[in-house]
């Protein structure tokens, strides 16, 4: 599913005005979310952190972390929107460059299950 231009915007725009109410913009500097974006990918990784790789779908799916694990997954990506929105950079548009970028130095040929 992609998001079309409303729902990115929509997303956006929300993410703005909880930043501006609260007045954080002072502190959104591209430096300090970037090392957000760090931060919150470490919480994220702390909820995995020594669940066995086998059991990494399973506990992920599983109601009693679900909870948890999206509220970090979720996290990271607000904070990752907002550092985008910052900076200027349409994270689609960057997004959909480098994933060509990557078909082209991955091709499906060479690198089919590696």
């Amino acid at each position: 599913m992609a998001f079309d231009d409303h729902d990115y915007s929509t997303v956006v725009a929300n993410i703005r005005a909880f930043v501006q109410e609260r007045e954080w913009e002072p502190f959104h500097d591209p430096k300090n979310l970037a090392m957000a974006v760090v931060s919150e990918a470490g919480e994220l990784a702390a909820e995995l952190r020594w669940v066995p790789g086998h059991d990494a779908d399973a506990h992920c799916k599983d109601p009693a972390h679900r909870e948890a694990i999206a509220d970090e997954v979720a996290d990271v990506a607000i904070t990752l929107f907002m550092l985008a929105d910052r900076i200027g950079l349409d994270l689609r548009a960057a997004m959909t460059r480098k994933l060509e970028k990557n078909r082209a130095k991955y091709p499906v040929e060479a690198w089919r299950g590696r």
